[in-house]
């Protein structure tokens, strides 16, 4: 966490003083362009995306993964390596539905990231986000969610920390949104999802 307040600390000095165009072998990121993006160095690779040419840096250290246990009917247990877990269902009870979810997520992922930022400047004395959107069912027959938004609502004390975070806020949601945020630029740029069947065991 530290390492990543200090890359953010970082691209918000480098917003408010922008450098001259950046060397061709340099990526946004400041990262060294390989000559073949495919080459994989040193457990390090770069990765087109199919639609916007943009190049992805994965390391070794770069999978992420969750495992979903059926607990009866339409409700189950989500469970990630480090033990945490979540009920989900069809938004019934105390379980929170797929959709809601992947509203979380996109505005889990984003506050941290502003928080990060702010917080090292003034504790805030409020600090809320709000994500929503529509469920539809488009042209071809299928659904998935639009007009997603995020809106924060955050405050400060008084004084000069107070100002300096209030002043951080604008450009650290910003950045969020343009950088830093995983689950929000994965849903605007869009990622092909395989979807399979196990093998049996023996």
């Amino acid at each position: 966490m530290q390492h990543l307040a200090l890359e953010l600390e970082r691209s918000d000095e480098r917003m408010r003083h922008p450098p001259d165009d950046p060397p061709a072998h340099l990526d946004l990121l400041g990262f060294r362009r390989a000559a073949d993006p495919r080459r994989t160095t040193r457990g390090i690779g770069m990765r087109s995306h199919r639609r916007t040419g943009i190049f992805g840096l994965m390391t070794d250290g770069s999978a992420r993964s969750v495992d979903i246990q059926r607990t009866s009917v339409g409700r189950y247990v989500v469970r990630n390596v480090r033990g945490g877990t979540i009920s989900v269902g069809g938004g019934d009870e105390n379980t929170f539905s797929p959709v809601e979810l992947l509203l979380a997520a996109i505005g889990c992922c984003t506050a941290i990231d502003v928080d990060l930022v702010v917080s090292r400047r003034a504790e805030p004395t409020g600090f809320a986000v709000t994500v929503s959107g529509d469920k539809i069912r488009d042209s071809a027959g299928g659904n998935r969610m639009d007009n997603l938004a995020v809106t924060f609502a955050v405050t400060f004390p008084d004084g000069g920390a107070g100002d300096a975070a209030r002043g951080a806020l604008p450009r650290s949601v910003q950045m969020s949104h343009d950088r830093l945020c995983t689950v929000s630029r994965t849903v605007e740029l869009g990622t092909a999802i395989s979807t399979g069947l196990a093998q049996p065991a023996g």
